[in-house]
């Protein structure tokens, strides 16, 4: 919360109220990662705020909320600049679109500015969002998955490996860097898994339809990712990193088998009582006789997918262990292998957490 927060106060203080709208759970890791590098980090106190149930609180300050802001804003700049030219979403409406696209080029240069005092170069993330766009215009049934997960893994291991830099350890940079290029991938995977009932459904283009590659190889992608976050992690020093472990090894973790996971799925034991409020029955898959479009995907989805999947998760590639009061279970005793989506902490116990 100390880094959720500080966020959030960072945006309104370098850029105004408006761009605390740019606040998401993946920005608050990097300022996560420089505090945890640092020699020590630094707080202050925070006023009551409605979210804090207007509680005070005690945040994180100094470069490393910047330095998330910056990336956070940038990025919100790209996707609304980008919902303006599809003309989707509310930035795309006629009436919205002029003032839309005046805030993301507002965004844009102000990010770009305050990186630049941080010796952050936020062409990299613009770079990175522009190739995304033509590499999936040019995808085609030869396109590999990994290609189209490249422009997200060089962003974020571009803002991992400098907050190495930015807490004045720069051997840390290059294991950061590549731990930021999986933790990318993953974000990118996780993604397209959770859009993909709603892709289908409304004809979109999807990465996973689009390279016709099954759940059992996207999910392979993303073990090795998460193996491979945890080995890249190993070898960096830091001051306290308990909290970058935490979400970057078990809590990803958790979000991976959550994403892929559904009332069938091995992990989860035969006598929990699944919820599902997105179709209002039980399990993660559509109602009987839901039917999905055959336009513009060659007739079907990639032979062997499995549609199972939890509602929309709203905030980011990966979960933080907040109470999401979505789904639950009863009498949750499976321990690290708890299927219930609060997860608020460590497994419920005996009974439902309280959502």
């Amino acid at each position: 919360m100390a880094q959720l927060c500080g966020l959030c106060l960072a945006l309104r203080d370098d850029h105004g109220q408006a761009a605390r709208m740019a606040t998401n759970y993946d920005g608050l890791i990097i300022s996560a990662l420089v505090d945890a590098q640092a020699p020590a980090a630094t707080r202050r106190s925070a006023g009551p705020c409605p979210l804090r149930a207007m509680r005070t609180a005690d945040v994180a300050t100094g470069d490393s909320v910047r330095l998330a802001a910056t990336v956070s804003l940038v990025l919100a700049a790209a996707k609304v600049r980008d919902h303006v030219e599809d003309g989707d979403g509310v930035a795309g409406t006629a009436g919205i679109r002029p003032a839309a696209r005046r805030i993301a080029q507002r965004w844009a240069r102000q990010g770009a500015e305050t990186g630049a005092g941080l010796g952050f170069d936020t062409t990299v993330l613009l770079d990175a969002v522009d190739r995304q766009i033509a590499v999936e215009s040019a995808a085609g049934p030869e396109t590999t998955l990994l290609e189209l997960t490249e422009p997200t893994e060089a962003a974020t291991a571009a803002a991992f490996g400098h907050t190495a830099l930015l807490a004045g350890r720069p051997g840390n940079e290059a294991a950061l860097t590549e731990a930021g290029r999986l933790f990318g991938r993953v974000a990118h995977l996780i993604d397209a898994v959770e859009d993909l009932h709603e892709d289908i459904a409304h004809g979109k283009w999807n990465p996973l339809v689009a390279t016709g590659t099954p759940a059992q190889e996207t999910r392979r992608l993303c073990t090795d990712a998460l193996l491979g976050i945890e080995l890249a992690l190993a070898e960096v020093e830091f001051t306290d990193g308990r909290l970058v472990n935490r979400l970057l090894t078990k809590e990803l973790s958790r979000s991976v088998r959550r994403t892929f996971g559904h009332s069938g799925h091995e992990s989860c034991r035969t006598d929990h009582k699944i919820t599902n409020r997105r179709w209002g029955g039980g399990g993660y898959g559509p109602p009987p006789g839901y039917g999905y479009p055959q336009q513009g995907y060659g007739g079907y989805p990639p032979p062997g997918y499995d549609y199972g999947r939890p509602p929309r998760r709203r905030g980011g590639g990966f979960c933080l262990p907040f109470c999401e009061g979505i789904i639950c279970c009863e009498c949750c005793r499976c321990g690290e292998d708890c299927c219930c989506a609060c997860e608020c902490g460590e497994c419920c116990g005996e009974s439902c957490c309280d959502c």
